[in-house]
């Protein structure tokens, strides 16, 4: 890895995790797509979930006191059912694959709520949405969309919402880390030092990142989420297309 692409990862991760910071997402889909382009796909969603875990660990922590712990617990569980069937069907995966997954994600986002009859406060969904999201999260790298619509119906707040499911990304990250450690150790000691020097960065974006949701209203909060999804998800679309018929 050369000493540019070096400093790029650097910036990438922490104006990701800014952003991940205000969003609870995001931030993962735009690091995701860098990540892809420096490493092989195998290889990328290990040091995606490195990144994640630590972004996502730090926004866990700085808003613990409004982690909803039962519904953390439900989603492990299906995370860890998704994880086994990946493993099962040996799943390997493509950017062409993971283009194409993320890009179709945004729909979600724009689909009326009351369409929806899902709240992660019941554990029958919240497994569910563990099941889902982590087989997204395992296949794709990210799964913020699909588990927001689990919350759309919950009488959480906005700070609760992003905690929760900063908790429940640290799960589903760390699972993916042990899914793709085969390609994770086929990076050399260099790389890796790179990615470590940028892991501390990422909490420096999502504390910024923090202190911007808290002035946020509720109502611009999922605006501004809807819309950035939709573009970045627009982008992943494109590319995925351009991938498949290349």
């Amino acid at each position: 890895m050369s000493l540019l692409i070096g400093f790029s990862l650097v910036v990438v991760v922490f104006f990701t995790s800014l952003l991940s910071g205000i969003f609870g997402m995001a931030g993962g889909l735009v690091l995701l797509w860098f990540l892809l382009l420096v490493f092989p796909a195998g290889a990328a969603m290990a040091v995606h979930g490195v990144i994640q875990l630590t972004a996502n660990a730090s926004r866990a922590w700085l808003s613990r006191r409004f982690i909803v712990w039962r519904i953390v617990v439900f989603m492990l569980l299906g995370v860890l059912s998704a994880a086994g069937l990946l493993l099962l069907f040996n799943y390997s995966p493509n950017a062409t694959v993971v283009s194409l997954l993320i890009g179709l994600m945004p729909i979600l986002v724009w689909l009326p709520k009351r369409w929806f009859h899902l709240d992660a406060n019941r554990a029958s969904h919240a497994v569910c949405c563990g099941l889902a999201s982590g087989g997204l999260t395992i296949a794709a790298g990210v799964s913020g969309p699909l588990i927001d619509i689990f919350f759309v119906r919950s009488r959480m707040d906005r700070r609760q919402v992003v905690a929760t499911k900063a908790m429940i990304q640290v799960c589903a990250h760390t699972i993916k880390i042990l899914f793709y450690l085969g390609s994770a150790l086929s990076l050399g000691a260099g790389e890796w030092g790179i990615v470590l020097l940028a892991a501390p960065f990422a909490m420096l974006g999502t504390q910024a990142g923090n202190r911007i949701l808290h002035r946020l209203t509720d109502a611009n909060f999922r605006t501004w989420t809807r819309w950035i999804v939709t573009a970045i998800g627009a982008f992943y679309f494109t590319q995925g297309l351009v991938l498949l018929y290349q």
